[in-house]
């Protein structure tokens, strides 16, 4: 069998980067249906088009995950189609830069409408719809190692992440006799088309922004989508056991280590 044979998937900002990525594993590890939400809708359509191309059943739902209607609504969009969500994987995120002293109030509530309000409200609409059906199902939450400090441009953006570990281990806690399991994966750095735009809006990256980056990492690599998206699968699959309200690392560095 196949690691997610029959279940249906939906998974939150999934039209391009680690979304796409857990999109494109999810049906090749044999999901019944794979929904993806994002506000591109042409990414999303033609991600739709490959994955029923696969044989497997694909929706795409346009969504703001800032605006909490549109979030609820995406969930009810793939009941009403598939019937149930077994498996939700929250990959939506902002990464824009600010300080803790040149941060906004109107850039500090983007970072907590996409990075945490989103996602928890995405859960609710989710773990309400498990619980209903007394089923059990899993969850992922894509967080980012930064959410333990982070570098000092990145302040909103860490305050936010944090938000939603804790957000996870709580929401674990709490449904652990639904036998709904809540996981979180905390990623370095890795190679997006969201951090692609990133780098050369923020950091005057040119087109061998990888390669430098590369070369200052362990692995001399970035983080790839497709094995951080095995590894997803790998947590929304039986395979991964009891494993719930962890955060686990994904990266080349080791948290809290110092040479």
């Amino acid at each position: 069998m196949r690691l997610l044979d029959g279940k249906v998937v939906l998974v939150s900002g999934g039209t391009q980067g680690i979304g796409a990525a857990v999109a494109r594993a999810a049906a090749r590890e044999g999901a019944e249906a794979v929904a993806v939400t994002g506000r591109r809708p042409e990414p999303g359509e033609a991600l739709v088009t490959e994955l029923r191309a696969a044989g497997t059943h694909a929706l795409y739902i346009p969504c703001d995950v800032a605006d909490v209607t549109e979030v609820k609504s995406s969930a009810d969009q793939t009941i009403a189609e598939y019937g149930r969500v077994d498996c939700l994987v929250n990959a939506a995120g902002l990464t824009t830069r600010g300080t803790l002293l040149d941060t906004t109030p109107e850039l500090f509530d983007q970072h907590l409408a996409v990075n945490l309000r989103g996602p928890f409200f995405l859960m609710q609409a989710v773990v309400a719809n498990m619980v209903s059906r007394k089923a059990p199902g899993t969850i992922v939450n894509i967080i980012t190692t930064s959410e333990l400090g982070g570098q000092p441009f990145l302040a909103a953006y860490v305050a936010s992440k944090a938000g939603l570990a804790g957000v996870t281990r709580n929401a674990a806690h709490a449904h652990r006799w639904d036998r709904i399991r809540i996981n979180g994966l905390d990623i370095g750095w890795s190679d997006t088309e969201g951090e692609d735009e990133i780098q050369r809006r923020f950091h005057d990256a040119d087109d061998t922004w990888r390669e430098q980056a590369a070369a200052t990492l362990p692995m001399g690599k970035l983080g790839q989508p497709d094995e951080i998206a095995d590894f997803v699968v790998f947590l929304l699959s039986s395979r991964s056991g009891v494993v719930t309200g962890s955060i686990l690392d994904w990266d080349q560095n080791v948290a809290g280590a110092l040479d």
